[in-house]
């Protein structure tokens, strides 16, 4: 796998690659096509944080090779049965959105460890932790709503993709607009449980990176050894 050192400590491409995920999702039709997509594009995100955070070359392999393995199956359960390709999807996706904060957490703690300071980078990492929050509740509320025989919402219809996405950051940011209501007692504590996390989680770790953003140290030089 060459040149992937080109990308380490470059959370700030992560980041990127969430923002798109997320926006594909508030924007892109129903379907399976469109659900095929937001699978591929959470399986990016992850082999992304896992070449980022300076991962070994065996745990990158495992991630790419998991990625591709997981695309195969969704591919199949969406395209090949009308039964159980919706669930697999959301199963998989899950699966993708659960990997990939321990490994943006633990290229934070080797970036911090090599810089010698909290950077830009850092913050972004820290931001893309953010956004992972209110995607994998996301992504949880679908896999929810698929399993179980009991609708996630309240309101009646057919709800989508986007919905799930948007109750989630609505409820991560506790803006809270009321149109969208989970009917169950596990829906109610896990929109508890997201609120909950995404306030403490800007007012005391997102707060402490900012406060303490440096400029990363250069390194010191070696000195020539004189023969």
């Amino acid at each position: 796998m060459p040149n992937v050192h080109r990308i380490h400590y470059r959370f700030g491409i992560v980041l990127s690659l969430i923002l798109v995920t997320i926006t594909f999702t508030l924007a892109a039709p129903e379907g399976d096509g469109a659900r095929f997509v937001a699978v591929m594009l959470q399986a990016l995100v992850l082999v992304a944080a896992v070449i980022a955070s300076r991962a070994h070359r065996a745990v990158i392999l495992f991630s790419v090779v998991a990625a591709v393995l997981g695309l195969l199956g969704t591919a199949l359960a969406l395209f090949g049965s009308d039964q159980f390709g919706n669930s697999s999807a959301a199963i998989v996706a899950l699966f993708y959105v659960m990997l990939t904060p321990p490994a943006i957490v633990t290229g934070l703690m080797k970036q911090f460890r090599d810089a010698g300071a909290v950077t830009m980078q850092t913050m972004f990492g820290v931001l893309c932790l953010y956004l992972l929050i209110g995607l994998l509740f996301s992504v949880a509320f679908v896999t929810i709503d698929q399993v179980s025989s009991t609708p996630f919402f309240t309101a009646a219809g057919m709800h989508g993709r986007d919905d799930f996405l948007y109750f989630s950051y609505t409820t991560l940011t506790t803006v809270g607009y009321g149109d969208l209501v989970a009917a169950t007692n596990l829906g109610r504590s896990l929109a508890i449980t997201e609120a909950l996390t995404g306030q403490l989680y800007l007012v005391s770790v997102v707060a402490v990176i900012i406060s303490n953003l440096r400029p990363a140290q250069p390194r010191p030089r070696r000195k020539d050894r004189t023969t």
